[in-house]
C-alpha cells in the first residue's frame, strides 16, 4: 500500500493506493476520479513535467519545459543534457528547442520570446 497526497486539484486528497498480483491498482480516499487516476498512474507510469532554463547565443537564459510529461526516472537525466544545449536567438514561445529529449516523445520548448 502506497500513501500520496494528490496534486490534481486543490483539494489534496490522501490517497492509498495498492496493486495486486495481477497488476489491478485500487485507489481510496480520491473525492474525485481524476485523484484515482493521478494515483493509478503513480504506481504503474509516474510522468513529471520538466521545467528548466538553456542558455541562448546571446548570453541570456531562456525558461523552456517538456511539450508533455516525460517518465519520471527521465527527468534528472533530461535536465542535465539541458546543460550543454545553446538556443539559438530569436525564439519564440512554442518553438522546439530540443526535439524528442531522451527519445521519450516529448520536445524541450521555449515558454518565452527572445530576441
Amino acid at each position: 500500500m502506497v500513501t500520496m497526497t494528490c496534486i490534481v486539484c486543490p483539494l489534496g486528497c490522501t490517497l492509498s493506493a495498492e496493486k495486486d498480483e495481477n497488476g489491478n491498482v485500487t485507489v481510496t480516499g480520491n473525492s474525485c476520479p481524476r485523484g484515482a487516476k493521478y494515483a493509478e498512474n503513480e504506481l504503474t507510469f509516474p510522468v513529471r513535467t520538466l521545467t528548466s532554463t538553456v542558455k541562448t547565443d546571446k548570453g541570456t537564459m531562456l525558461p523552456v519545459k517538456t511539450s508533455a510529461p516525460i517518465p519520471k526516472d527521465k527527468v534528472r537525466e533530461a535536465a542535465n543534457a539541458l546543460s550543454g544545449v545553446v538556443a539559438k536567438c530569436p525564439v519564440s514561445i512554442g518553438d522546439v528547442i530540443v526535439k524528442d529529449i531522451l527519445g521519450t516523445g516529448s520536445d524541450i520548448i521555449a515558454t518565452r520570446d527572445m530576441a
